[in-house]
């Protein structure tokens, strides 16, 4: 290690310690065998985390986060493919802007987007419920999803398409066999960080929600009486499966890179 090194060294290692130290200690004090995540430490003990999944609001809270991240991700995704795919192959007259309104959400505050929505539903008569919210989870992925995959759309899979084309295969063959299988690890990687942007989203999830709730929102009604050491072992869980699923967008794009 050469000696000019070491202010760049000793700034990531305060940045990281920054980052991740609140981290260490909700780990930790979810641990705690004691009534308040305070120090000092009491004492390993897992309670917690049994008090956690013997809870009936937390579970059906978890549920629905499950429930509305899947579906919601699995449509942003797929109009967002539908929407790459047309552009980057027909590329239409008004293109540009086209893509300036599909990505236009990304510059707009969840609230401002969250109180549009809850406008737009009461004029519709559509009540708040985990459908508004699924329907509200797609608005802001959908941006996402599209510019992932509109990425990976190069000149080199239209050759593919245009010779599998040329050897008979339809248009939905292609689609379904040439371009979606190379397009893959792209449309793994959307999927997964629109499921992680619900997983985590409050906002949206708040305003358009009634008796049928995410987790992120019950866990804002359980911080408002307190801290407590559930709350430590919700949050554990929320942050572990928020790792696994980078983890898995960062080995999609891996697997996209080395195929290329």
């Amino acid at each position: 290690m050469r000696l000019r090194d070491l202010p760049a060294i000793v700034y990531v290692i305060i940045a990281i310690g920054f980052i991740f130290l609140p981290v260490v200690v909700l780990v930790q004090f979810s641990f705690q065998d004691g009534i308040l995540p305070v120090p000092p430490f009491k004492g390993f003990s897992t309670q917690w985390y049994e008090r956690v999944f013997d809870n009936r609001r937390l579970m059906e809270a978890l549920w629905n986060s499950v429930l509305v991240g899947l579906l919601s991700s699995l449509v942003a995704t797929v109009l967002g493919f539908l929407a790459a795919y047309g552009l980057a192959r027909s590329r239409p007259r008004f293109a540009g802007a086209v893509q300036y309104l599909l990505m236009a959400p990304i510059t707009v505050s969840y609230l401002i987007i969250g109180m549009g929505l809850l406008i737009t539903f009461n004029m519709s008569g559509i009540g708040k419920s985990l459908l508004a919210i699924g329907i509200g989870h797609v608005v802001i992925n959908l941006p996402l999803t599209f510019a992932i995959l509109y990425s990976q759309m190069g000149e080199h899979q239209a050759n593919v398409e245009r010779a599998a084309h040329d050897l008979g295969a339809g248009d939905l063959q292609a689609l379904l066999l040439i371009t979606m299988p190379m397009l893959w690890p792209a449309l793994l990687a959307a999927f997964f960080i629109a499921f992680t942007l619900s997983w985590d989203e409050f906002v949206i999830a708040f305003l358009l929600s009634r008796f049928d709730v995410t987790l992120p929102v019950i866990i804002w009604s359980m911080l408002r009486s307190g801290l407590s050491p559930e709350l430590n072992a919700v949050g554990t869980l929320v942050f572990g499966v928020s790792i696994l699923l980078a983890l898995l967008v960062e080995f999609a794009l891996r697997r996209g890179r080395r195929t290329k």
